[in-house]
């Protein structure tokens, strides 16, 4: 059963900082989507991974001086799109260039590039800082003809930029079968069927190597432990975006990054979520 436990955390009192920050922490212990409003945040895992213990250390770490209060719920298997559609999707226009909406919006702004996502549960509508952030790069990337690998990729958002903008061969890597499932129906609504959706994790690099543009918008412990994977599959010269975790932590990264490799190129940020920019450097 494709079954979620929706958490809803009540924050007082409630910020943007506070909220993305309790996303920050869910998403270590395995949340997928977060929803935050004026009132604080409701976050959904696989019923399968839920725990009141997890919920309870992710606010044990919490620094902020608010009183938070939680309450889940079970939500049995439905038509994502529908509720997506309903409560939380709306089009947004990344850098004035590119337009993300679900296949059920009628009234799409125009963009260079059209984007057609339904995310059912996966992460990835264009709304996060994190997405958006590498959303930017792209648009200003030369990807014409390069290698593109996206980890985690989630709804397939960037994967299927990449592809509108030249990129080939395209391939994105996603561990959770329902979010490769949901990335797979996001290739085909987009009618890119060049892109290849694997389900996996980063062991599959190695199959697919070597890339020009490796992406990675996933937590700050995966990208910790996947660093040298994603190293051994970029070609010399390469690019490495990273993103999914917080301007603190992009000390932590780009330690990790050189210890594999990397050479750090710069950074940009939104909201305290950080985007990394690194670079395999090229043979002498």
């Amino acid at each position: 059963m494709n079954d979620y436990y929706a958490l809803r955390l009540d924050v007082e009192p409630c910020s943007a900082d506070a909220t993305d920050l309790l996303a920050y922490l869910l998403g270590e212990a395995g949340y997928e989507s977060f929803v935050p409003d004026e009132r604080g945040l409701t976050a959904y895992v696989r019923a399968e991974l839920f725990s009141d213990d997890a919920v309870r250390a992710a606010l044990a770490d919490f620094p902020f001086q608010a009183i938070v209060t939680a309450s889940s719920e079970l939500v049995e298997g439905r038509d994502w799109n529908a509720e997506w559609e309903r409560n939380y999707f709306k089009p947004i226009v990344v850098a004035d260039r590119c337009v993300v909406h679900s296949s059920f919006h009628t009234d799409v702004p125009a963009a260079q590039y059209d984007i057609v996502i339904d995310p059912k549960m996966a992460f990835g509508t264009g709304h996060h800082s994190t997405t958006s952030l590498i959303l930017t790069r792209l648009l200003d990337m030369p990807l014409e003809g390069r290698a593109v690998i996206d980890m985690g990729t989630g709804t397939g958002i960037l994967a299927i930029l990449a592809a509108m903008r030249g990129a080939a061969p395209v391939a994105g890597i996603e561990i959770d079968r329902f979010a490769w499932e949901n990335a797979c129906e996001n290739v085909r609504l987009n009618s890119h069927p060049e892109i290849a959706m694997l389900c996996g994790d980063a062991s599959l690099l190695a199959a697919i190597a070597p890339a020009d543009v490796v992406l990675a918008n996933i937590n700050r412990n995966v990208i910790l432990a996947d660093i040298h994977s994603y190293a051994a599959a970029m070609r010399p010269g390469a690019t490495l975006l990273l993103s999914g975790f917080y301007t603190a932590d992009c000390q932590m990264v780009e330690d990790a990054a050189r210890a594999a490799g990397l050479e750090p190129v710069g950074s940009t940020s939104h909201a305290d979520w950080a985007c990394v920019e690194l670079r395999k450097p090229s043979l002498q």
